[in-house]
């Protein structure tokens, strides 16, 4: 069963733990790795103590609807090249996405788990917004099929298959 679910706003990278986001219009992501030039990509992110599956720092989402609240009923703008996560989507609840397989253009993704906010985005981003994200700072996924990510790509979700059990 498949759903039709939002797009991609915006598109950031960056080539370093604490390295300025990069907009751009389009990405390669690649499976089992992550976005091309991308810090987890190249293995110089920042990593928090927080556990986390393998995978699932391949691909950051965060909601474009979250960024609205924010400057609406806090006055904190924060652009899509300040919240440190890859894709800014619209029309679309992230959280729902978790547990599922979806498609962003012709990439398929499996969304791993939440991405919470950080002491890290607030020393990076100089905005007090950590609090503020808790439950709303978007999820991690993992890249499992491999092509290009591009600005306006739809997203679509169906059911992860579950794991055949042995018997």
């Amino acid at each position: 069963m498949l759903w039709l679910m939002g797009h991609v706003e915006a598109i950031c990278v960056a080539p370093a733990a604490e390295a300025p986001m990069r907009p751009l219009s389009e990405v390669e992501a690649l499976a089992g790795i992550g976005l091309a030039n991308d810090r987890y990509a190249l293995g110089v992110g920042y990593y928090s103590p927080r556990p986390t599956d393998p995978g699932a720092r391949e691909v950051t989402l965060l909601e474009a609807e979250v960024l609205d609240w924010l400057a609406a009923e806090h006055g904190i703008a924060l652009a899509p090249t300040e919240h440190r996560r890859n894709l800014t989507t619209r029309g679309v609840r992230l959280e729902a996405l978790i547990g599922k397989r979806f498609r962003v253009g012709d990439v398929l993704l499996d969304g791993v788990r939440d991405c919470p906010p950080c002491e890290h985005l607030e020393q990076v981003s100089g905005k007090r917004v950590m609090r503020l994200l808790l439950g709303r700072a978007g999820i991690r996924a993992r890249v499992v099929g491999g092509g290009t990510i591009r600005i306006g790509d739809t997203i679509v979700a169906q059911e992860l298959a579950a794991t055949p059990s042995v018997a």
